[in-house]
C-alpha cells in the first residue's frame, strides 16, 4: 500500500502514540545552509569520503582532514536553526506535547527520543533560543533525550588521553582558518604542520598536549548511543523520519525495527528515496514547512 500524505490522519496516529521517537538526517538542516551528503550538491558528491572521514585518513593526513572539518565547523557555527528544528524542540514543552501527543505513556518515556545523525549540533543549540523560551529544566530534559549518534563538529577528542569535550570557539585555530580561507579564495592547498593542529590543552589546563581530532563518528567507527536507541525502538510505536534518505546503516534499519514490532513510520523528505517503502505516511517537500504543519506547531 502506498504511504498516506493525509495530515489529518497522521495527526490522529500521533495523538494516539504511546512511545514516540524521531530520527533526523542532513535534510533537517538543509534550510539552515548546511550541505547534505548524497543529494544534489552533497558533500560526498564533491569530496572523497574515504580521504576525509575515516580514522585511516586522519592518520595519513591530519592536516587535510582538519581543514575539511574546520571549514564545516565554521559554516555550522554561523548557521541558524530553521523552523523544523524549532518545531521538534517545541515538543519538549509539556503544554505542546500534551496537545500534539496526549497519549504518550509517562511510565515508558514521557518525552520523545530524538536521534540525530547530524553533526552540526543545531538541534542542541536551538534549545537555548530565546524565541522558544524553553525553561532551563525543560532544556536539560531535552538535552538528555537528544542523541547525536554521529558525534558533533563541536566535540574534540584527544588521540592520546581520549579526553572528550565541547568547544564552540570560532575559529578553533587561526592557522586552520587562514589555510581554509586561502583555499577558498585561490584554491591554494596550504599544508598545516601537525604540531600546529589543535592540541589537547589549548586553553584547557591539566591536559596532555596530544593531537586532537574532530569528535565525529567516521566511516568504520561505531555510532554512539546504540544501546539506548535499541531499547527505545523496542517500544516505539511511531517513528518520525526527518530529512534522511535511510541509506546508511544502522540508522537505515531503524524503520524496519519499529515496523517489525507493529509500529508506524512517517517520513518527511524533500524528495523521494528508497526508504519510502517503509513509510506509513510520506510528506514530500521542505521539512521546515511540512513538519511544523503536520505537528500543528506554529514557529
Amino acid at each position: 500500500m502506498a504511504p498516506s500524505s493525509d495530515m489529518e490522519t497522521f495527526g490522529k496516529v500521533l495523538a494516539s502514540s504511546k512511545s514516540l521517537a524521531i530520527l533526523a538526517g542532513a535534510g533537517l538542516s538543509a534550510a539552515s545552509g548546511i550541505p547534505t551528503y548524497r543529494g544534489a550538491g552533497g558533500l560526498w558528491r564533491t569530496h572523497d569520503a574515504m580521504s576525509l572521514a575515516t580514522p585511516e585518513a586522519f592518520e595519513d593526513n591530519p592536516s587535510l582532514v582538519w581543514k575539511f572539518y574546520h571549514e564545516r565547523r565554521e559554516k555550522a557555527i554561523t548557521a541558524l536553526p530553521n523552523a523544523a528544528h524549532k518545531a521538534l524542540a517545541s515538543l519538549y514543552l509539556p503544554m505542546t506535547l500534551s496537545r500534539v501527543a496526549p497519549s504518550l505513556d509517562p511510565s515508558e518515556c514521557p518525552n520523545p527520543l530524538f536521534i540525530t545523525q547530524n553533526v552540526d549540533s543545531l538541534s542542541l543549540r536551538v534549545l537555548s533560543e530565546s524565541s522558544l523560551n524553553l525553561p532551563e529544566a525543560i532544556q536539560a530534559i531535552a538535552r538528555e533525550s537528544l542523541l547525536e549518534m554521529h558525534g558533533s563538529l563541536f566535540r574534540l577528542r584527544c588521540t592520546e588521553c581520549e579526553r572528550d569535550y565541547r568547544d564552540y570557539s570560532s575559529p578553533l585555530s587561526e592557522i586552520l582558518a587562514e589555510a581554509t580561507e586561502r583555499h577558498s579564495e585561490s584554491g591554494e592547498d596550504v599544508e598545516v604542520p601537525v604540531d600546529k593542529l589543535p592540541r589537547c590543552g589549548d586553553g584547557h589546563p591539566d591536559s596532555c598536549g596530544g593531537l586532537l581530532r574532530p569528535g565525529v563518528v567516521w566511516f568504520g567507527e561505531v555510532p554512539e548511543h546504540l544501546d539506548q536507541i535499541s531499547n527505545k525502538l523496542d517500544h516505539c510505536d511511531l517513528l518520525l523520519i526527518v530529512g534522511t534518505s535511510s541509506t546508511v546503516y544502522p540508522a537505515a534499519g531503524f524503520a524496519d525495527i519499529v515496523k517489525g514490532k507493529g509500529g508506524k513510520t512517517a517520513v518527511f523528505n524533500l524528495e523521494r528515496s528508497s526508504g519510502d517503502r517503509r513509510a506509513d505516511f510520506l510528506f514530500i517537500g521542505p521539512c521546515e514547512e511540512t513538519l511544523p504543519q503536520a505537528l500543528g506547531i506554529a514557529v
